[in-house]
């Protein structure tokens, strides 16, 4: 089974920023799209940003006009940049990879995961 590795997490004060990567195994392992996910303690994972092959994003309401996806194809590389934080970001962040280009946040969509990187936002 493939999964992805994600780092970059860390401990933040409100209004700060973060930029955790994705690496993906490279040019052997080619996929439609990729997604970044959440999970708080006793919570359900939630679908934070998607982006597929062409450039195309989608976001949750919660994070709009706050986190932007990308990519480095060059460095094989997924970004999440997360700007103007709260303590409701906390939670461990994952990446994870899926064979079509639909955008979409439903963790059950998505075949390959990361092992997650944590991201903790104090007040």
């Amino acid at each position: 089974q493939v999964q992805l590795v994600e780092s970059g997490g860390d401990s933040v004060q409100s209004g700060g920023s973060l930029r955790p990567s994705c690496a993906t195994p490279g040019s052997t392992f080619s996929t439609s799209s990729m997604g970044w996910f959440r999970q708080a303690p006793g919570k359900g994972r939630e679908g934070v940003a998607s982006l597929n092959r062409y450039g195309d994003t989608k976001y949750a309401d919660s994070v709009k006009g706050r986190f932007t996806v990308s990519q480095d194809r060059a460095k094989n590389l997924v970004y999440l940049q997360m700007n103007s934080l709260k303590p409701e970001d906390t939670a461990m962040y994952y990446c994870a990879a899926k064979a079509t280009s639909s955008l979409v946040l439903d963790p059950a969509a998505f075949n390959y995961w990361g092992q997650g990187t944590q991201v903790t936002v104090s007040s």
